[in-house]
């Protein structure tokens, strides 16, 4: 074993290609382990260049990150698989308002059968077995203590890795099946999922939240898994809100749009304020599978002027969407941890999120409704936008919570994990 404790880390996102909170989790993560002094290879699919759109710039394997950033990730090493590995794909249909669920019901309209596209491509199986053999040729010739996996594409790779060297495994999870699709699970992912937990000597949870879910629904032993929250990025700057004395109220949605991020009870809420006041514009600032149906639904309510989708936001346009906002809700039926919060909370803008996430375990300063509960998120969005006292306040010590959850401390925990596994003194 190497005086240095070396990583292999495999996972399926990285900026600037992300489609959710795992390539932001994984860049902030592997930045704050680079600055402790860990070494790190880090294999992920990379895609063609056909696959994306022509604005999009691909970068070398070497580095994913833009070369002025190099020097944050001086311990890290990326590899590249060539392959079309991207979550949450669609292709196909499955039921999911099918079965009557108080949960899954808005109204009427919302609860008949309706066909939603699935998470998962076609193809999705054999690019993850061909990933794993690609994986297992890369780590033949590489030095590693150590194989990190993060969620369920990357679990055969990291078993067969590990079987191969014999060297420790970390399944890190940060999102799990009953997340993305409730009880209507996709038997084959749940099975890599159970199969890579109970493979690994450790599992990293993101939430206490998700560690129950890991204990009750995969049968792993509560003193097998570990929890280590989520960090924001923190890079120094100042987000003033946008003033500039406009007329309408902003409350912003920001994630993928599927039946996990919960769009359905934000557009009923929404409904809601508007029999209210007026004056408030929603913005929808992402993408998925129920894209589409949430802007007929938005029609079909009568509110689709009031409503404004614009489809997946990067870089500053995210920064942009935030520094307009008055209020973000994040209405989560099943959030493993939550970091858009904290990056609104980040951009000095209160924060209205489902009791149903990780992060809302740890944070104080936000406001809290059950997702289902569109009564309640309706009065405290209204509360939010009438009362500019309660505004300030949720801004000013929300932005003071949000500047506790540092990568760093994330980063320590996890070395102190490896040291532990590794009997490192």
């Amino acid at each position: 074993m190497s005086n240095t404790m070396k990583t292999l880390m495999l996972g399926w996102e990285f900026p600037p290609f992300i489609s959710g909170g795992l390539g932001t989790a994984c860049y902030g993560l592997t930045k704050a382990m680079s600055r402790l002094g860990m070494e790190i290879t880090f294999i992920l699919p990379k895609a063609d260049k056909s696959g994306y759109s022509s604005h999009v710039k691909m970068l070398s394997a070497e580095g994913y990150v833009k070369s002025e950033e190099l020097n944050k990730f001086k311990n890290v090493r990326f590899r590249a698989v060539v392959s079309p590995l991207r979550p949450y794909i669609s292709s196909g249909t499955y039921e999911i308002f099918g079965k009557k669920r108080k949960t899954n019901c808005v109204n009427s309209w919302h609860c008949k059968s309706s066909k939603f596209n699935q998470n998962y491509g076609r193809d999705i199986y054999e690019q993850i077995h061909r990933y794993a053999e690609k994986v297992a040729e890369i780590a033949s010739v590489e030095d590693f203590d150590i194989i990190h996996a993060h969620d369920w594409m990357t679990f055969p790779a990291a078993i067969a890795v590990a079987k191969l060297s014999q060297n420790p495994l970390i399944v890190h999870i940060h999102s799990t099946e009953f997340d993305r699709s409730g009880e209507n699970v996709n038997q084959t992912v749940y099975d890599i999922e159970r199969h890579g937990m109970h493979a690994a000597n450790r599992v990293i949870a993101v939430s206490n939240y998700t560690k129950n879910i890991i204990i009750n629904r995969y049968g792993v032993p509560s003193d097998k898994v570990e929890v280590v929250y989520n960090g924001v990025e923190c890079n120094g700057k100042n987000y003033p809100q946008e003033i500039n004395n406009k007329f309408d109220k902003i409350v912003l949605f920001l994630g993928r749009i599927t039946m996990q991020k919960g769009p359905e009870y934000f557009i009923a809420a929404a409904k809601k304020v508007l029999e209210k006041i007026s004056n408030v514009k929603f913005i929808m600032a992402g993408d998925g599978d129920m894209t589409h149906r949430m802007i007929e639904y938005a029609a079909y309510l009568g509110i689709g002027h009031k409503v404004f989708f614009t489809r997946f936001l990067r870089g500053t346009d995210v920064d942009r969407a935030y520094q307009m906002a008055d209020l973000y809700v994040m209405p989560s039926v099943s959030e493993p941890f939550g970091i858009a919060s904290l990056e609104a909370l980040r951009h000095n803008v209160p924060v209205l999120i489902s009791k149903q996430s990780g992060v809302a375990e740890s944070l104080r300063h936000v406001l809290k409704v059950d997702f289902w509960d569109i009564n309640q998120m309706a009065n405290k969005i209204l509360a939010v936008l009438k009362h500019q006292s309660l505004k300030e306040t949720l801004s000013e010590n929300g932005h003071d919570e949000a500047e506790k959850f540092r990568w760093e401390d994330s980063a320590a925990k996890i070395n102190e994990i490896y040291k532990h596994i590794l009997n490192y003194n």
